[in-house]
């Protein structure tokens, strides 16, 4: 399932809705945390995406792990194949990044919506939210250009 699409390895293809979608969440949640006036006109786009970037990212990590496979039964070996595992790495340590940044943000939308049936929560609970919340989109958006540059550097770091 996460090894091709359309006789192309799935991962490389797959990346670009990572590399779009969790960047999208972070500054939309940096956003609703920071515009309070503008929270009803960003809740519906922060819902979607607090759901779409983690999906994006698991199945990023899932096909590349599929690639790294394929690779190395091709027989790849010695530097590329470390600065492979390093892009690994980070797009690991990315994925769970964006899964709490998903929860949290939802659990802020929720904090923050005045529904009736959300029950009266403690003072505190809505700034910690948001502080978690900026704090793990500043995460997501160092790793998102670590993985994505320790990646293209092992595509194309010896091209020119």
């Amino acid at each position: 399932m996460f090894e091709e699409i359309l006789g192309l390895p799935a991962h490389v293809l797959v990346v670009h809705a990572v590399v779009v979608f969790v960047p999208l969440l972070a500054v939309l949640a940096i956003g609703y945390v920071g515009l309070p006036r503008w929270r009803h006109r960003l809740d519906w786009a922060l819902g979607i995406l607090a759901v779409i970037a983690p999906v994006t990212a698991f199945v990023a990590v899932e096909s590349g792990e599929a690639f790294t496979d394929a690779l190395v039964a091709k027989g790849y070996q010695g530097q590329i194949l470390n600065q492979i595992f390093e892009h690994s790495r980070y797009g690991d340590i990315l994925f769970r990044i964006v899964v709490p940044l998903g929860i949290v943000a939802i659990l802020l939308l929720v904090a923050t919506s005045g529904h009736r049936r959300v029950p009266r929560l403690p003072t505190l609970v809505t700034p910690v939210l948001a502080v978690a919340v900026v704090a793990l989109s500043i995460a997501a958006l160092v790793y998102v250009y670590l993985t994505g540059h320790s990646g293209a550097v092992a595509v194309w770091g010896t091209t020119l």
